[in-house]
């Protein structure tokens, strides 16, 4: 090429040299993707995201360590609440307690025909409560006593004693730490859990077990006074396996399909959490089995407890939040 030919400006190149700029490609030659050349790692990465996108929870909580720190793409509601509990203690029951147990409250109600002793579970920030309707049905007055000591009168705002939750609202009430509900469809048969509630009024006592069985027919009563039992042992009576325990349940039941656990549970365990190693509520802790004949007073723990699904939960609080009753 002569001097006279190349665009002023361009340098001249030897034979064995290459132009970058020049000649400019062809009018019809494709453009070059941005960042064409990528990395190794990179790669390996963005296929991890891409799986991590599909899969959810737990993989999503791989990617954060791959990275060194939080996703962009996890949420509470995609990630299923892979961070709840510290990454220090990730996979440990004492993990689950430290992360959980300031959403997990006691709860007192009173009625004409006495009182009984429960949990429950915080699910806002402003003191949504959720519980079993027999903790609280026919109560006139309820207390509440959360993780750091602080009192709250609440009051009911809805209940569905076919399913046996209630959802009750702390008055004043701010800045509470809400739990993280999971997904009880991908609970197994074997799968470790943590047990959080005040038994024989033991605030934030803390049990660990496994999943011992799934979809069991558990049958509670729909009557109010039922509820009430509770003052006279702390029992509350249920039908399990064509018998009753814990007294008589009455001529109005309901039954619904329980996770069962072989976590302790006690009297006063009723209507609080049952949470995955993840620090997510799987279930809402409703009932316990009692051996044949034992008085409700003496009656404990013999590893079988039942919890409501949480999936039920989540679909039954809109209703609730609407102040259904019944």
């Amino acid at each position: 090429m002569s001097e006279n030919s190349r665009p002023s400006g361009v340098p001249e190149y030897g034979p064995h040299q290459v132009n970058p700029e020049w000649p400019p490609p062809p009018a019809h030659a494709p453009a070059a993707p941005a960042h064409r050349r990528q990395r190794g790692p990179a790669k390996l990465l963005v296929a991890v995201a891409i799986v991590a996108a599909a899969v959810g929870g737990t993989t999503a909580y791989g990617v954060q360590e791959l990275t060194g720190g939080t996703s962009a793409g996890v949420t509470a509601s995609s990630a299923a609440g892979t961070d709840v509990v510290p990454a220090s203690l990730k996979g440990t029951v004492a993990g689950v307690a430290k992360a959980v147990s300031p959403s997990i409250v006691e709860i007192k109600a009173a009625s004409s025909s006495g009182s009984a002793t429960g949990s429950g579970v915080i699910v806002t920030e402003d003191g949504e409560v959720v519980t079993n309707n027999h903790v609280v049905a026919g109560a006139s007055q309820i207390q509440v006593r959360t993780h750091d000591g602080k009192s709250y009168s609440a009051r009911v705002v809805g209940t569905d004693s076919s399913k046996d939750l209630a959802l009750i609202k702390l008055e004043d009430a701010s800045g509470l730490k809400a739990a993280t509900l999971g997904d009880s469809d991908g609970v197994r048969v074997g799968d470790q859990v943590v047990a959080i509630g005040s038994p024989e009024g033991l605030t934030g006592t803390v049990t660990s077990g496994i999943v011992s069985a799934l979809d069991r027919d558990v049958t509670v009563s729909t009557d109010e006074s039922q509820g009430q039992q509770q003052q006279r042992g702390g029992g509350w009576p249920f039908e399990f396996g064509g018998q009753e325990f814990n007294g008589d349940t009455g001529g109005s039941t309901t039954t619904y399909k329980a996770i069962q656990t072989d976590a302790s549970l006690n009297p006063g365990n009723s209507g609080g959490a049952l949470i995955d190693m993840n620090g997510d509520i799987i279930g809402i802790n409703s009932a316990m089995y009692a051996p044949s004949g034992a008085e409700s007073s003496t009656a404990g723990s013999v590893g079988l407890g039942f919890a409501i699904p949480v999936n039920t939960l989540k679909a039954d609080l809109p209703d609730l939040r609407a102040g259904a009753g019944g």
